[in-house]
């Protein structure tokens, strides 16, 4: 698995694989791609995403996974597929141990599972990888408390860790993976000034309120999601009117329908390790379906 994209990549176009160009200077463009929603968030993810590292003049990509197996879960073959699309570091959530598989890929480098869990649990919750011009970049992998599992608490759970990673670099991304908006906007508050962004992930739906935070931590409550937006949060809407309605257990599955490629860019200065900006993207699926 490669640690960092300094390789050639297959074309947009499917004639002949090319190279990113290699980027130099004290800044660093980072791209977030929103929860991967199945089949059809991948597909999406292939139509767009090497336009939009070029675009947006993107060094460093972190995607969360933790639906891209059907809707829940990753696999090895998911992982890999994801990686060769120029992703360099998948983050996941509540849904990490849904796919058995995840067994034989959960202590690569690359992929990270949230920190708070306790410590005897396979796999790591941060990281450092080098980004396209050079620099390192550290990540971290949280996940909330309110109405999902009872981990261990994800505001003490980073503080050793930073101070960890600020041996290295001053750059790093929290994917904060969370119920509630509340418990996202504490942990930005709690980290304003000691990361360089707090993203928040799971609900699937982006809010309107990414700004750069006075000591200088890019926050979003939630970048939303990649994937189909015919859908109830990615899951076939006849399903979920269905179980509203009779409550009565479904078996769910992955819309097909709409798709859109959402995230956030940001561009963070080396030596200070504080956000310049963050702006959300959603791009519709471009051309034919595959």
């Amino acid at each position: 698995m490669p640690k960092n994209r300094h390789k050639l990549r297959p074309s947009p176009t499917g004639d002949k694989a090319y190279a990113l160009p290699l980027h130099k200077g004290e800044k660093v463009r980072i791209l977030f791609v929103a929860d991967i929603i199945g089949k059809p968030g991948r597909e999406i993810m292939r139509n767009i995403l090497l336009k939009i590292m070029t675009e947006e003049n993107i060094q460093f990509v972190i995607a969360n996974c933790e639906n891209a197996a059907g809707g829940f879960g990753l696999t090895p073959n998911i992982s890999r597929e994801v990686f060769s699309e120029g992703v360099d570091v998948i983050t996941m959530g509540n849904h990490v141990w849904a796919r058995k598989e995840i067994s034989e890929i959960i202590e690569e480098e690359n992929i990270l599972r949230p920190a708070n869990f306790p410590p005897e649990v396979p796999g790591k919750g941060w990281t450092i990888v080098q980004a396209d011009n050079g620099i390192k970049v550290g990540v971290i992998n949280l996940m909330g408390r309110v109405y999902m599992s009872t981990l261990e608490c994800p505001f003490r759970a980073t503080d050793g860790i930073i101070e960890e990673i600020s041996k290295q670099t001053k750059i790093i991304v929290v994917d904060m993976h969370a119920e509630i908006t509340s418990e996202k906007v504490a942990m930005g508050w709690y980290l304003d000034g000691k990361v360089s962004a707090v993203i928040g992930t799971h609900t699937h739906v982006p809010t309107a309120d990414e700004r750069i935070l006075p000591q200088g931590t890019a926050y979003i409550t939630d970048v939303g999601m990649t994937g189909p937006r015919d859908s109830v949060i990615g899951v076939k809407k006849e399903i979920i009117l269905k179980r509203y309605l009779t409550q009565m257990p479904i078996r769910f599955e992955v819309a097909k329908d709409d798709l859109i490629f959402a995230g956030a860019v940001m561009e963070i200065d080396e030596k200070t390790g504080k956000a310049e900006s963050i702006k959300r993207i959603a791009k519709p699926f471009e051309g034919k379906r595959e």
